[in-house]
């Protein structure tokens, strides 16, 4: 169910006068407060939202009844009486009760940050495994706003006390009919699951490596993955543009293959309702060989968008085992090179440059994509495996085939072979035993 769905009118759906607040709490540093005013208007126009005004109140001590001050609260409804506001987004996390206060006391209907994202979220899903995500979620978040989420529920003061009325028996009735419908979407997200698992089973069965693409929302990761598989997947300035996963086969320099795969952006404060539902669609970033943390070094709160990031990888318990080897290797791309002024761009190469795991790009102009490919055939190259080989030196189709696939380096020729040094993936090596296994009874 849509948040817009529950006015009495479709008139908020496109184009609503909307006015933004973020309630800045104790606790919260002063110096992001732009940036996340300007993120919260980001979520609102990537719905069509006509954003009128946006506004910064920091809230000493935040109130149970409607999060801020009262006479913040007056200020935003003489706003909103002022410049003809429809709708409030308040950049925060709103309790029920605070939510349908702050409606009765501004006369302007609300939403908060949580149902803010999930309306996107909502909008963009695309295949039915994100619908099902955003639908389990949004019933999640439904769930506890019961009493001002459906209107017959005005009833609930009739009864007979002990009784109790019909609008208790109606909250019960819909209480239940969401835990059931949530307990389908769970099993049918379970399906998906294990029809997921299988293929990431039967990829890892097979010879590529798998790259996943991750970063804060609006980072640049489409606008790479389209660069790199030269495939369109929407790529737009705006917050949230790709949402279900897209996997594509790309080349790199001695190597036969890669699948590469674009994920859902990050977003700071994400929904606890979303992280849950959407966890299998991040369990591709989980089995991948490697992570591409892809940030937007342009913007002024980069620094803070990559802890973001890298918290909600550590969530999925990604940077926990990198040292033994056992986890995907994550490099980290600086997209936006070119929106630097040149005295950043210099200031930020130097620091690049003292770090291995760190390239400067720009997925828009395809500024050091090239050097990005061949950093990560080097990183997949670590992972091959090394042999010395003896081959006929007039087999064209075994030099071909191993060409294609790995990185060949000559040794010596003579007695009419080669001796060569092939360097392979475990699974390429199975491969090559089944189709050549002649060459391992070569001298």
């Amino acid at each position: 169910m849509s948040v817009f769905d529950r006015s009495d009118s479709d008139e908020f759906a496109r184009g609503a006068r909307t006015l933004v607040i973020y309630p800045e709490l104790p606790g919260k540093a002063a110096v992001g407060a732009e940036a996340r005013l300007d993120e919260a208007e980001g979520l609102a126009l990537a719905i069509g939202l006509q954003v009128v005004r946006k506004k910064h109140y920091r809230v000493r001590s935040p109130r149970a009844v409607t999060l801020l001050g009262g006479g913040q609260v007056e200020e935003i409804a003489e706003i909103g009486r002022e410049l003809e506001i429809d709708l409030l987004i308040v950049d925060a996390s709103l309790t029920a009760i605070q939510q349908r206060n702050l409606e009765e006391k501004t006369g302007l209907k609300t939403i908060d940050r949580t149902g803010l994202i999930l309306e996107i979220f909502g909008e963009r899903a695309a295949t039915a495994e994100g619908r099902l995500q955003v639908e389990l979620a949004h019933l999640d978040y439904q769930a506890g706003r019961l009493v001002r989420s459906w209107t017959h529920l005005e009833r609930q003061r009739g009864g007979f006390g002990f009784l109790g009325g019909p609008g208790e028996t109606q909250i019960e009735a819909d209480r239940r009919m969401i835990r059931d419908r949530m307990a389908r979407l769970r099993r049918e997200l379970e399906d998906v699951k294990r029809t997921r698992s299988l293929h990431r089973a039967r990829r890892k069965r097979a010879p590529w490596p798998v790259i996943a693409l991750v970063g804060y929302t609006n980072a640049g990761k489409s606008t790479l993955f389209n660069r790199l598989t030269r495939a369109t997947v929407l790529a737009e300035d705006m917050l949230f543009a790709t949402l279900d996963p897209t996997m594509r086969e790309i080349s790199l320099p001695g190597v036969e293959k890669a699948i590469l795969s674009d994920t859902v952006g990050f977003v700071s404060d994400l929904p606890t309702q979303l992280v849950a539902a959407f966890r299998a669609t991040l369990e591709e970033v989980i089995s991948a060989d490697i992570i591409v943390h892809v940030r937007d070094i342009a913007h002024s709160e980069s620094d803070a968008q990559r802890d973001d990031v890298l918290s909600i990888l550590r969530d999925l318990g990604i940077g926990q085992s990198e040292d033994d080897g056992s986890g995907p290797e994550i490099i980290e791309i600086w997209n936006k090179v070119d929106l630097l002024s040149d005295e950043r761009r210099l200031e930020l190469t130097a620091i690049a440059k003292r770090n291995a795991d760190i390239l400067m790009i720009s997925a828009e102009t395809g500024e050091g994509v090239v050097a990005f490919k061949q950093s990560l055939s080097a990183i997949i190259a670590k992972r091959n495996i090394v042999r010395i080989i003896t081959i006929p030196n007039n087999d064209g189709a075994i030099l071909a085939w191993l060409h294609a696939r790995g990185k060949v380096d000559v040794r010596s020729e003579g007695k009419g072979n080669l001796s060569i040094e092939v360097s392979l993936s475990q699974q390429l090596w199975g491969q090559f035993e089944k189709q050549f296994p002649y060459v391992l009874d070569l001298p």
